[in-house]
């Protein structure tokens, strides 16, 4: 039994504005209207495009289809059918309020208004409390949603680890023509935090941004040349423009510890030296800028980042924050203090297109990507059980944007197939860039940011709408070519450019709707790295992300009868290799071995594509290299079309958050019943 971990309530760092700060409801509401146009979604609106004729299943905790903003169960109303896992003599009804967020996003028609308004809703309630479900119900819904016509699957649900039976019915629906949009996860801000769905090949993965509203903040700490990560704490003043000054040493920020701060920007530690003292962040705030500093950083007490807050209960009447105050690790804490003295750069500003720290993050797979698309997912304000709204924050949220974008893009063009609508979202996204101005990796933050509009008056679809592709000292180039197919039927001038590293030669020619590339390594930089193919065509700007992984050693596939056989070639003598074969199909992976003197070789039994992961060890040196190949030689009766579906349970939880948030900690709720098991984490701030 495997026990995994999982976010229900997470923090909401980075200057959240919380609910409790709005009593006033009417305030509060107007939040959605921060998101939706975030994405552009007026802009089909106003040709009456509305998610009309579409219908979006939302697998979650239900929906509270009392709610004016989702009102009606039943044919002809918002929400036409269900199924209540849970409780099959009930109506699937939302009990928790995750579903009912998540389902508001997509198509709330009220006080507040979702991305495709005049979408149908199917609801399956899977979990009563989005606490736990096992992945064989998650599995069943998706079936059941295919049975019953849905356009489009919503899963704001996952896991941090693999789920074989999770995948394979996202996959399946794929393979049935439904679109399947699932939430990354909210394990972030480290790699290799997306389990399932949300590494599924077929879905449509969904990281989180910033929402656009002033609270949206990042902060930037440069001291001589040298960067560092910073978080901006709950209430700090926005910039006009960067603070520099001398960076001095203020022990835990106590008044007799700042004597010697004027003009500078002051190092001090979280916590207190006086057990049970309170020492808050605000009165640390206040002393320094009562003793002149400029601006102050708080390093952790202990290992790893924190989210802190000046505006809180238990702040002094008439208390307001004057000088800017972010966060940072204990080790990078640490190591300033060692450079006191040298001068630093301080800068805190809106940028609503920043990467959500607790947004999960790729790599998954060297022959793919996930996360495909970000969307708005902080400060999002939505419907929640008994006729009421609340702000919440996480991946949960952002998915459903994407969600609902699909349901007004299909509208539009009904015809569109899932590979062409990924094109579509994909290739126009919005670039993400970090508080220093660097695009955010492919790995961390997909295509970039959804972009309703363009992805709305997008003529081209562009296939494969990624190049991922793999090169050596073997084999320094490699070629491809694009497919291009307008959606009315002219393609007209287009524009192309390459934008990546100087030690990437990209040449390009069109004829007609193909481009043929060729991507060439000057230079044996080993690594992954990052470009962009741009083509620009009617003032839409199309941008294919290429992701080149230069290895030491390459792999080549020979191909007899049943047999596919692969020989490593590396410049160093070696001694073993470990590869592994997966069968795109049905996800499938085999390891085979191979040495020096000994090629591997595998039966292959379904016409498909097959990719091929080799590790290598050399002198004691572990280094990698990749190839794909396509078996397309098979007859029917060939085929081996027998899936194995031994496939464990796994517990499942919502991306999702609350929003009225007041203290940090968390909570381990040990599962152990049929079809469930894990261990739950919650998180609150």
């Amino acid at each position: 039994m495997k026990i995994i971990y999982l976010m229900l309530i997470l923090t909401i760092p980075f200057g959240i504005v919380f609910f409790s700060l709005f009593p006033d409801q009417e305030y509060a509401r107007t939040y959605l209207e921060n998101s939706v146009p975030h994405i552009k979604a007026d802009v089909p609106r106003a040709d009456n495009i509305d998610g009309t004729g579409i219908v979006v299943a939302v697998i979650d905790t239900g929906v509270d289809f009392n709610h004016p903003d989702l009102l009606g169960w039943g044919e002809g109303q918002k929400v036409i059918d269900g199924y209540n896992f849970i409780d099959q003599s009930a109506p699937p009804i939302d009990t928790d309020g995750h579903g009912t967020q998540v389902a508001g996003i997509i198509a709330a028609d009220g006080e507040i208004v979702g991305v495709s308004p005049k979408a149908k809703i199917l609801a399956y309630k899977v979990s009563k409390d989005g606490e736990g479900v096992s992945s064989e119900l998650i599995a069943r819904a998706i079936k059941m949603a295919i049975n019953d016509g849905a356009d489009i699957i919503n899963i704001s649900l996952g896991i941090n680890v693999s789920n074989p039976k999770i995948d394979r019915a996202v996959n399946q629906a794929v393979r049935d023509g439904v679109f399947v949009v699932v939430a990354a996860g909210n394990d972030g801000p480290g790699l290799e935090t997306i389990g399932s769905p949300g590494k599924s090949t077929g879905a449509i993965t969904v990281g989180a941004t910033y929402n656009n509203i002033t609270t949206s903040q990042v902060a930037t700490l440069k001291i001589d040349t040298e960067q560092y990560t910073v978080v901006p704490m709950i209430g700090s003043p926005e910039l006009d423009k960067s603070i520099t000054g001398k960076i001095t040493v203020g022990g835990y920020g106590k008044i007799d510890e700042l004597k010697d701060v004027q003009d500078s920007i002051v190092l001090v530690q979280r916590g207190s030296d006086v057990e049970g003292q309170m020492l808050y962040f605000s009165i640390k705030e206040k002393n320094a800028a009562d003793a002149g500093a400029k601006a102050m950083i708080v390093y952790n007490n202990e290992e790893g980042l924190f989210f802190g807050e000046l505006i809180h209960e238990f702040i002094e009447p008439g208390y307001e924050p004057t000088i800017p105050v972010v966060s940072m690790e204990r080790k990078d804490g640490l190591k300033i203090i060692n450079n006191t003295g040298d001068q630093g750069t301080i800068h805190v500003f809106h940028n609503p297109d920043f990467v959500a720290y607790f947004s999960s993050r790729g790599p998954v797979s060297p022959f793919y990507v996930k996360p495909d698309i970000m969307a708005p997912g902080a400060y999002i304000n939505t419907t929640r059980n008994d006729a009421t709204y609340n702000i919440t924050s996480g991946t949960s949220y952002a998915a459903p944007h994407v969600t609902g974008s699909i349901a007004l893009l299909l509208q539009k063009n009904p015809e569109l197939n899932n590979d062409q609508m990924r094109s579509l979202l994909l290739t126009t996204a919005t670039p993400v860039f970090n508080s220093f101005g660097t695009q955010f990796s492919i790995q961390e933050a997909g295509s970039g940011r959804l972009n309703l509009a363009d992805a709305y008056n997008a003529n081209l679809i562009i296939m494969p709408h990624i190049i991922i592709t793999s090169t050596s000292p073997n084999k320094m180039t490699s070629t491809h070519q694009l497919q291009i197919t307008p959606i009315n039927g002219k393609l007209g001038d287009i524009y192309i450019k390459f934008e990546g590293p100087q030690y990437i030669r990209a040449e390009y020619s069109n004829k007609k709707d193909i481009i043929d590339l060729e991507l060439s390594m000057t230079e044996n930089n080993f690594g992954v790295h990052e470009g962009n193919l741009i083509i620009v065509q009617n003032q839409i700007t199309y941008r294919i992300p290429i992701l080149i992984h230069h290895t030491q050693g390459s792999l080549s596939i020979d191909h007899d009868q049943h047999n596919l056989s692969f020989e490593i070639i590396h410049p160093e003598q070696w001694d073993f290799a470990k590869i592994l074969v997966i069968n795109t199909a049905n996800d499938d992976t085999h390891t085979i071995t191979a040495t020096e003197n000994r090629n591997g070789t595998i039966k292959v039994y379904e016409n498909t594509e097959y990719w091929i992961d080799a590790t290598i060890t050399s002198n004691g040196n572990i280094s990698k290299a990749y190839n794909t190949t396509t078996v397309d030689w098979l007859t029917e009766e060939e085929h081996d079309n027998n899936n194995n579906n031994n496939n464990t349970l796994e517990v499942i939880t919502q991306y999702g958050t609350v929003s009225s948030i007041k203290h940090v900690g968390i909570i381990v709720i040990i599962m152990a019943t049929i079809g469930t098991a894990g261990a739950i984490k919650k998180f609150k701030d």
